[in-house]
């Protein structure tokens, strides 16, 4: 019990700041076959009326390379998720689908507000499609509906059945796909992945935990649901239940084969950009920036250091059945965003591969 109440108010806490090469293997399954029957999206270019979130202030109104969208998801009573689109310059580019954390991008810690997303991936000449809802959700289809979250949570149904067809249709995609996350959704970029062989051509996920099924993930699992005022029972039924084995990324790994790779995680010891005097925090007033380095060396080192734990078993996962992949484990490093803006860069030498 302990435990769980440290762990709650760590990530309370942190909701503040918050490999061997082969041949990639585009459309060997397209949209249309993962989506089959399903409804499709209906997308909205622009401002949606009425909506003012809290991320459209970081967009630049005069960028026409990066757009909002809003797109329905059928499954999900034609709920509307925003989308910050980041376009290629050329037409016939892939398409990165990258996720946020429990924030879902719905608050401030999200790739938008918290790093340098836009300019570093136009110049890698890709669509980034950034969902900016799904707060608390896993990204997964619940087996029950979340009154907290605004009812049903068909996240996985959305992102890989509902939305990829239209979309990549809108921005003129070449059929390479790729999916990454962070925290949370690090473990949903895998599932989504495992779920759907060889959707994807390449595949991140930054300071993840995976073993969902086994009791300390599931308990983390727990705490994260708890915080959006649901709980376990209601996203995958009881523990040990059939959803707990198809949401463990363990069990579902062979589904990872073929795809390209990178999974990365510090150790939770204090790097520099968690120190008072270090790149991030040298410019804040003295008493802000001591207070965040605490903040990031106490409770983002706790949190870091545990996915550090689940980051070392899936490597062992992996390399028992011989799926190749480039793990990134970082001496230092806590749970926190100056990394996982790192790891856009570290991760970019993969997605080039897996889009070559």
């Amino acid at each position: 019990m302990k435990l769980t109440r440290t762990l709650a108010a760590t990530i309370a806490a942190l909701s503040l700041f918050a490999a061997t090469p082969h041949a990639a293997f585009a459309s060997e399954v397209t949209p249309a076959q993962i989506a089959g029957n399903t409804p499709q999206s209906v997308i909205k270019v622009g401002k949606k009326e009425g909506e003012d979130p809290a991320w459209r202030k970081k967009l630049d109104a005069n960028d026409n390379r990066v757009t909002e969208m809003w797109a329905t998801s059928p499954a999900m009573d034609n709920r509307e998720v925003p989308l910050v689109v980041i376009k290629a310059a050329d037409a016939n580019r892939p398409v990165l689908y990258l996720l946020n954390g429990a924030d879902g991008g719905e608050g401030n810690a999200n790739w938008i507000a918290q790093t340098d997303v836009i300019n570093f991936y136009k110049e890698k000449n890709i669509n980034v499609v950034i969902p900016m809802a799904g707060k608390f959700s896993y990204y997964t289809d619940w087996v029950s509906d979340s009154a907290k979250l605004g009812g049903k949570q068909k996240w996985e149904t959305f992102l890989t059945k509902e939305l990829p067809s239209p979309l990549e249709k809108l921005l003129k995609g070449n059929g390479k796909r790729a999916i990454a996350g962070m925290s949370m959704s690090a473990t949903s970029s895998m599932l989504l992945a495992e779920h759907n062989p060889k959707f994807y051509d390449g595949v991140a996920s930054f300071s993840g935990c995976y073993a969902s099924s086994k009791p300390i993930p599931a308990e983390f699992v727990n705490v994260t649901l708890n915080r959006g005022g649901s709980s376990r029972e209601q996203m995958w039924g009881p523990l040990g239940g059939p959803e707990w084995q198809r949401n463990d990324v363990h069990v579902q790994a062979e589904g990872l084969r073929g795809s390209q790779i990178y999974v990365s995680n510090g150790t939770g010891l204090a790097g520099e950009w968690d120190m008072p005097n270090g790149p991030k925090l040298r410019k804040a007033d003295p008493l802000v920036a001591s207070v965040s380095s605490s903040i990031l060396v106490v409770e983002g080192g706790t949190i870091e250091a545990a996915t550090n734990a689940c980051t070392h078993d899936l490597k062992q996962k992996l390399e028992s059945m011989k799926i190749p992949a480039n793990f990134v484990l970082r001496n230092t490093g806590t749970h926190s965003w100056s990394y996982w803006e790192q790891d856009l860069r570290d991760s970019w030498p993969t997605f080039e591969k897996a889009f070559s």
